[in-house]
């Protein structure tokens, strides 16, 4: 595992160089498009949501032109440290082990609740199968709590594995899950919400310090004014506020 935080380390250099030389203004904002309300790709084939909405006002207050680009999840954080664009916009939860690798700017989103979605309520979690997407700090949470852990590359797969019966239930954050336990006849919450997490900030590499500080004053005028609490109200409704 040092190995790997030296190698990408070494490429982070290397990238933040190139952002710095030959970008300019230009931020390419990377993010998954597939985690609503997060982030998604709506009907006209754009990526939307509460992060599309953050990062276009984080860039115009921090005079930068946004660029969206979309990755799959469990190869976001070596993308954004081999260059291939220069942030990571995308739910991801401040987290030590990140820290090594990446840096953060101060969250945008206030830690959240974390669920259990199942077909029963009366499910021995500590004894069950449960889907967690990879490389998230669910899946994390679920290899440490002695239940069997089934991960998936994708939100979606996770669903589908527990509406199909492959594992007994799903943990992810809760605004994700919501939607599909108020459409589903059979699906509930199981037990009672885990907080995980230092909140979610946006992932920069180690390279670009003038970057993550343009972003954080960024965030920070949007704490300030309330401008970032109305989209979390609008986004995440119900979910803690700064």
């Amino acid at each position: 595992m040092r190995n790997l935080f030296l190698g990408t380390a070494l490429l982070a250099i290397t990238a933040g160089a190139a952002f710095a030389a030959g970008h300019g203004t230009t931020v390419r904002m990377g993010t998954e498009g597939a985690y609503p309300p997060y982030n998604f790709i709506n009907d006209a084939g754009e990526v939307d949501g509460l992060e599309r909405e953050v990062g276009d006002e984080v860039c115009a207050r921090a005079e930068l032109t946004c660029e969206w680009v979309t990755n799959d999840w469990d190869s976001i954080i070596p993308n954004l440290v081999s260059g291939n664009y220069d942030t990571i916009i995308a739910g991801m939860s401040i987290t030590a082990e990140r820290d090594e690798v990446i840096d953060f700017t101060q969250n945008y989103v206030p830690p959240v609740s974390s669920a259990y979605l199942g077909s029963s309520e009366d499910l021995d979690l500590s004894g069950a199968v449960i889907a967690a997407q990879t490389g998230t700090i669910q899946a994390a949470h679920v290899a440490q709590s002695g239940a069997t852990l089934l991960e998936f590359a994708t939100p979606d797969e996770t669903i589908a594995a527990v509406t199909n019966g492959e594992v007994d239930a799903v943990l992810a954050d809760k605004d994700f899950l919501v939607p599909f336990a108020d459409e589903s006849d059979t699906l509930m919450f199981i037990g009672e919400d885990v907080p995980l997490g230092g909140g979610i900030g946006i992932g920069v590499r180690e390279s670009d310090p003038e970057l993550k500080a343009k972003l954080d004053a960024a965030i920070q005028t949007m704490k300030d004014d309330g401008s970032l609490n109305e989209l979390i109200k609008k986004w995440l409704p119900g979910s803690p506020l700064f």
